[in-house]
């Protein structure tokens, strides 16, 4: 009975990434596009209105920390995980609504989907910080690892699932189409948050005892004498950092790149996620089952940012050949790239985590992913901006950003050979208080 009851949970837990694999896929996926190529705004703007989300993401680290301290009743993860899809799903819509209705020039109008943007940012990335806490606080460090990447793997089954469906939905594409779209998106994403999340923290007679602790230490205190003093986790943070320019900047630009460079429709530019999904879905679930215990996961990272470049290498040469056939097998490819390095990322993460101060930590990675996808999102857009104006080429203007992502991911490649997280005193911090008994 408590095996079947664990299962239970496992998969009601699973709901809440398939509803935030399925929200990503619409708004990375096509209103980025629809902006982009519909619209016809510049490069530049939609590179810094989807990153802005990004740049709030900091307030995850103190949203992490209040949440290890100041427990609602009795609670650290679960009230957050709804609240923040909900919050999320608002910003969905309400980007939606107010694209249909923009044009450039409509300065009123862009500053409302800035806001959205950012409203939708604070709540996904709000629920998936208290979620990737959940899981620390739920299973011990020996099933953590797996848990977290089966976790990912339907994140990406959800992601594969939209791709499809809003592909067929969006084939004939018009302005009530995206917003019903979007609305239907938030119902379910809040729907299977709602599902996932209730009841699901474990007893834990420690916790007034870890709490404490968070408190003992202001927040800021908290930054200074735990988190910047160590010199592993300023190196590792650097790493994810360069690693997602690298390997996930694509996500706003892919789609424009398949409709500007090689004449894809929005249909067809919605369904690479159906292409990029199980190639990181297959290279993932490798990872956990072989490659990980196999060759460890620094070697793995390592492999992971060496495809990945080779592929943004190849991307190049097919945009130069205009060839959308080729191009969709490459972002299959680059999928299996960046599901290798995301793997072996997370078990690093995963390494970092302690029952105490777990909001914390997954604040801090939570920040360093969504940095290096804002700045993946603005330099990308950026340098597309300049290189096309001064060559009047699609083909160079996209080459420059995934030029850009090649650069970045050698960067991370060469970070790998300076960390060592068995160094890092909040690894060790994280082993003392895993050896203390905690009720599941």
């Amino acid at each position: 009975m408590k095996k079947a009851l664990g299962l239970a949970n496992g998969v009601r837990l699973s709901l809440f990434a398939l509803g935030y694999g399925i929200v990503g896929v619409l708004m990375a996926g096509t209103l980025n596009r629809v902006l982009l190529v519909e619209v016809g705004l510049s490069k530049a703007l939609v590179g810094l209105m989807f990153a802005l989300p990004y740049l709030e993401s900091p307030i995850r680290v103190w949203l992490g920390y209040r949440s290890d301290g100041f427990p609602v009743w009795g609670k650290r993860r679960e009230p957050w995980i709804i609240l923040g899809a909900f919050l999320g799903g608002l910003g969905v819509v309400f980007t939606a609504m107010l694209t249909v209705r923009v044009e450039p020039g409509a300065w009123l109008l862009i500053a409302g989907i800035t806001l959205a943007l950012l409203l939708y940012g604070f709540g996904r990335g709000f629920a998936h910080m208290s979620f990737q806490a959940l899981l620390t606080d739920k299973y011990d460090p020996g099933k953590r690892r797996v848990i977290a990447t089966l976790i990912e793997v339907v994140t990406l089954i959800g992601s594969v699932i939209a791709g499809g469906l809003l592909g067929r939905a969006l084939d004939d594409f018009n302005p009530q189409k995206l917003v019903s779209t979007s609305i239907t998106v938030m119902f379910v994403f809040v729907v299977l948050a709602a599902l996932a999340a209730p009841w699901q923290e474990p007893r834990n007679p420690n916790l007034p005892t870890q709490s404490a602790t968070v408190r003992a230490r202001t927040f800021r205190q908290t930054l200074d004498e735990i988190l910047l003093t160590d010199r592993q986790v300023r190196i590792f943070f650097t790493l994810i950092i360069c690693a997602f320019v690298g390997t996930l900047a694509q996500d706003v630009w892919l789609e424009g790149f398949g409709g500007e460079v090689l004449g894809m429709t929005v249909g067809d530019t919605t369904r690479l996620s159906q292409y990029w999904g199980p190639g990181v879905l297959i290279s993932m679930l490798l990872s956990a089952i072989i490659l990980l215990p196999l060759i460890g996961y620094m070697n793995l990272m390592r492999i992971g940012f060496a495809a990945s470049a080779l592929t943004f290498a190849a991307v190049i040469v097919v945009g130069i050949m205009g060839n959308a056939v080729i191009f969709r097998w490459l972002v299959f490819v680059m999928g299996l790239g960046t599901g290798l390095a995301g793997a072996a990322m997370l078990a690093g993460v995963v390494s970092f985590s302690s029952p105490v101060r777990a909001g914390l930590l997954m604040g801090v990675w939570g920040t360093a992913n969504a940095l290096g996808r804002a700045l993946g999102t603005f330099l990308g857009g950026a340098s597309a901006e300049i290189v096309q104006r001064a060559t009047g080429s699609a083909v160079a203007a996209y080459s420059s950003i995934f030029a850009l992502e090649i650069a970045m991911l050698l960067i991370a490649l060469f970070l790998t050979f300076r960390l060592d997280l068995n160094a890092s005193s909040v690894r060790k911090e994280g082993i003392e208080m895993e050896a203390r008994p905690v009720a599941v």
